[in-house]
């Protein structure tokens, strides 16, 4: 006869315990949105995030602005200056007209980029292109001290020189394998991404982008929660993945970066890390405003 001793029973009712935790399914609290905004129209242009408000949270993205010229006219952005930030401006249909005080111009088709950086200053300015109804985005990103006020730089990207992975164009750091040539400021992804109606898609970001938020050009997204053409989603502060389900033919933006650390003092086109390098970038700004009136470009 066998006997059967109290620790046989331990073990047993211990052996049953752990196979049946490993088949349960553990589900996981899907990443919190925290934020939402339709932002500011004027015209063609929406404003969806400034640094009086959004931008205090997800810097370094401190301005997004949303264009689309659809049923009027698009001037463009007239010619303006900046310091201490860098924008990033991208197409996702049409055309637009652009020129800097770097000595470049010329016509940003859809599916290309514009990588302005104007550090301790300069001047741009864009307007209609060559072909009708024109949409994208134009983002700025704060610079760290050690580059606010540092030389300008613009690089234009031609559309068969922006590399994806999956349904995501990688407009700015990496993505899996797939990197951009232009050099970030800081960690920083920034990702343009299509997905049909139906399809998913998962963002696991670096362990260092506990900052992320999306931005819908057109189409709706669930994420779970549902998001919509022309809002801005921010999520909570976290690396944890972000699952989206595309609940119609959606193009978006996407940004996760590393926290900018740094207080933000403000002009009226420029973003800097304190007063004494606000002061001095807007000082070379003005310098430059006088050089373009004698050349009668302003």
């Amino acid at each position: 006869m066998q006997v059967y001793t109290a620790e046989f029973f331990y073990i047993a009712a211990r052996s049953r315990f752990v196979m049946a935790k490993s088949n349960a399914v553990i589900k996981v609290r899907p990443r919190q949105i925290v934020h939402r905004t339709h932002g500011h129209r004027h015209g063609p242009i929406t404003r969806l995030m400034s640094p009086s408000d959004l931008g205090q949270t997800l810097k370094p993205f401190v301005f997004l602005d949303l264009f689309d010229s659809e049923g009027g006219s698009f001037s463009g952005f007239g010619w303006h200056p900046h310091s201490g930030i860098a924008t990033l401006t991208y197409l996702w249909e049409g055309s637009v007209r652009y020129e800097d005080t770097t000595g470049a111009a010329g016509f940003l088709p859809a599916g290309g980029i514009e990588w302005f950086k104007a550090a301790g200053g300069a001047w741009h300015g864009g307007g209609a292109g060559n072909s009708g109804r024109s949409r994208g985005f134009q983002l700025w990103l704060a610079l760290p001290p050690d580059q606010e006020l540092g030389p300008s730089e613009s690089i234009y990207q031609e559309p068969q020189d922006v590399h994806a992975k999956g349904p995501a164009a990688v407009l700015l750091g990496t993505l899996g394998e797939v990197s951009s040539p232009l050099k970030a400021s800081s960690s920083i992804n920034y990702l343009a991404v299509r997905l049909k109606a139906g399809e998913t898609w998962r963002y696991e970001p670096p362990a260092d982008h506990t900052i992320s938020w999306i931005a819908l050009a057109s189409g709706r997204l669930a994420v779970p929660e549902p998001a919509e053409a022309g809002e801005l989603v921010a999520f909570e502060t976290s690396n944890q993945a972000i699952d989206f389900r595309a609940e119609a033919d959606t193009e978006f933006v996407l940004g996760s970066a590393a926290s900018h650390p740094y207080e933000l003092a403000l002009g009226y086109y420029s973003v800097h890390t304190s007063l004494a390098s606000l002061q001095a970038g807007e000082q070379r700004i003005a310098e430059i405003k006088v050089r373009l009136q004698k050349e009668g470009r302003l």
